[in-house]
């Protein structure tokens, strides 16, 4: 097993007391510290906003068409695909 990381980075944070009682009930509601609440909550919005900022979603008829486009036997990819896949290859050896 990996030896733990040392917590010896901090944040401080200042908030309007009315806005500390609603963290410090949810975190008791949780059966968990202040620390462990509010570092928790920070890290799954992180995460959830660098994973937002990963992914390209499609309307239906963009996903449609570049269905089609894969689909179609006729279209030939272009030089950026052509070089992009040699780089891949490249790469990745495959």
């Amino acid at each position: 097993m990996p030896a733990r990381a040392k917590n010896n980075a901090g944040l401080n944070v200042r908030l309007p007391s009315d806005l500390k009682v609603v963290i410090e009930e949810a975190a008791a509601t949780l059966g968990q510290s202040v620390s462990d609440f509010a570092v928790s909550s920070l890290l799954q919005t992180a995460r959830s906003v660098l994973h937002q900022q990963s992914v390209t979603e499609l309307t239906n008829r963009d996903r449609d068409l570049f269905v089609a486009m894969l689909d179609d036997a006729e279209r030939k990819p272009n030089k950026a695909l052509t070089e992009a896949a040699k780089r891949y290859k490249k790469h990745f050896g495959k």
